[in-house]
Order: structure tokens, then C-alpha cells, then sequence
């Protein structure tokens, strides 16, 4: 097995999505790195002053495209045009295929105070390919109870496993691609060594705490390294208590046409997209309190 290397380390561009503070690093100076199209780092303290139901996210609609809230603190209510009302906690995943079209809202959970008042979560959107972007939409939670979990003897390492594989444990949440998706918590001196198809494309992310990249590089937090197509292989060790994650994905290599909350292969197809969602095909979201 030969060792996959760094590309480049990228450092996000601060924005604010809702009520959330965003750090944005993908897409990087316009460039999106296929099959990944949005990655986002949120956090946001919730507000006593505000009520619940006004903070976090409110409705929006999204075509063409996978958007995957992966939870580190806090929790996440989800509320979307076709019936589901949920919420989803810390090192749990919420997985939408938005297909030809759905609504949804990402709100603080009314318990978010019994929960340290904070909200921390990745978004992240993943490509779908041309065949898939007019399927209907589904939504896939899954609570870090649920997800498979690769934990290490010595207690230092806990892998969750949304979706994917890592050394013969299984996600649970179906994918049109390959893609791998593990949400990491290291101790400090704990480390892992991970095994990638060279084909994909992928990248390591620490959200808090510092990782050392093959006994080599560091990376730091709030910074996301973007690997070589090259090798199979990479060693992490935590330099300090660190949380990150790792995500991988096989290219699709299709046209890309991308405009606000739609992803399609063509500017015709995004034009239609805009027309269906004024029209009601996307469906109509009322949100309600859970």
C-alpha cells in the first residue's frame, strides 16, 4: 500500500447562514472538489432573548444534490416539505437527497438550553449524478446510537460511520456513489490510519484541536487538508483532544452547473429549477413546533 499525501491545506472564509456563524471552505476560491460541492463549519450559540422557533435556519429549497448536517454539539430540528419532523443530536447525521426538489428548515431544537446552548454542525453537499438529481427526495436521520462506531482499544479513537465503509464497518445511510463519511474524536495521542480508494477524492477537517498528518504535517483547527488522487493510505495522530472529520468520494466528472440552494449539469436545467420552486413543485413547508 502506498501513502496518500496533501494537496493543498485550505482555511474557510467567514459568512453567516441564519442565525449560525459559518466558517466556509469549500467552495474555495469558486472551485469545487468533486464529488464535494459545500462545506460549511457552523456554530451558533442559541439566544434566550429570540424564541426557539425564529433561530437557526428557516425554510429553503434545495434540487440536485445531497445536504448532510453532521452534528457535533447541540442538535439540529428538521422540518421538510414532505412531512418529516425530527431532531437529530450530537454525533448524529441528518442525510438529505434533495432529488427533483424539497423544502426544509434546520432550526435549534427547543431543549437546546439542556444541551449547553450551543449548536456545531458541518454541512456539507454532495454531488449527485445526472441520472439521480430528478429522483424523489428522501431524508435519512440517524442518531450516533445508530451509527456504526469504530472505537480502539486503547479508548483514544471513536469513528462514527454515517455512510461508507472503514475497515469492514459499514454506514447506514445509501449513497449513489462511493462516498465515505466518518466523524472522528481523538484524545490526544490517539491515532488511526485510514484506507481510501486512489481514485477518490478526499479530505481530512478538524473542527477543534490539532492532527499530525503522516508523522509529517499538521493541521490545524478551522483548517481542512485536500489530499493527492494518489495512494491509499494516511495516518492522523491527535496532537491534542481533537474532533474532525474525514470525507471521501468518488469523482463524478459531469458538468456542474450551480446556482444558490440548485445543483444541476446545465444552466437550462437551473432556470427550470428556479420556475419549479416559484410554482409550488417543491412542495409547501409550514413549520411546526415538535
Amino acid at each position: 500500500m502506498s501513502t496518500k499525501n496533501i494537496h493543498r491545506i485550505i482555511s474557510g472564509n467567514p459568512t453567516k447562514v441564519g442565525s449560525i456563524d459559518v466558517q466556509e471552505l469549500l467552495p474555495n476560491n469558486g472551485q469545487f472538489f468533486d464529488p464535494f460541492l459545500v462545506f460549511h463549519h457552523g456554530i451558533a450559540k442559541a439566544d434566550p432573548a429570540i424564541p426557539i422557533r425564529l433561530q437557526g435556519v428557516g425554510p429553503h429549497p434545495h434540487r440536485g444534490f445531497s445536504a448532510i448536517s453532521f452534528i457535533y454539539k447541540g442538535g439540529v430540528h428538521h422540518q421538510d416539505s414532505r412531512g418529516n419532523n425530527h431532531v437529530v443530536y450530537a454525533g448524529g447525521t441528518q442525510w438529505i437527497h434533495a432529488g427533483m426538489g424539497i423544502i426544509h428548515s434546520e432550526r435549534v431544537p427547543a431543549d437546546i438550553f439542556e444541551y449547553g446552548g450551543v449548536q456545531e454542525l458541518l454541512q456539507v453537499w454532495v454531488n449527485t449524478p445526472a441520472a439521480h438529481k430528478m429522483d424523489q427526495p428522501y431524508y435519512y436521520p440517524a442518531t450516533k446510537d445508530a451509527t456504526p462506531t469504530i472505537q480502539t482499544p486503547e479508548g483514544l479513537t471513536e469513528i462514527l460511520i454515517p455512510a461508507g465503509e472503514l475497515d469492514g464497518v459499514k454506514g447506514i445511510i445509501p449513497t449513489f456513489t462511493p462516498v465515505n463519511t466518518w466523524m472522528i474524536q481523538m484524545k490526544k495521542g490517539g491515532k488511526y490510519t485510514y484506507n481510501i480508494p486512489p481514485i477518490h477524492q478526499s479530505l481530512v477537517y478538524v473542527l477543534s484541536g490539532a492532527l499530525l498528518f503522516n508523522s509529517q504535517t499538521t493541521i490545524a483547527a478551522q483548517t481542512m487538508a485536500l489530499l493527492e488522487q494518489n495512494g491509499t493510505t494516511f495516518t492522523i495522530e491527535a496532537l491534542e483532544d481533537t474532533n474532525a472529520f474525514v470525507g471521501s468520494g468518488e469523482p463524478l466528472n459531469e458538468p456542474i452547473a450551480a446556482h444558490g440552494p440548485f445543483v444541476m449539469n446545465t444552466q437550462t436545467e437551473i432556470l427550470q429549477s428556479f420556475k419549479d420552486y416559484q410554482m409550488g413543485k417543491m412542495g409547501v413547508l409550514l413549520e411546526k413546533t415538535i
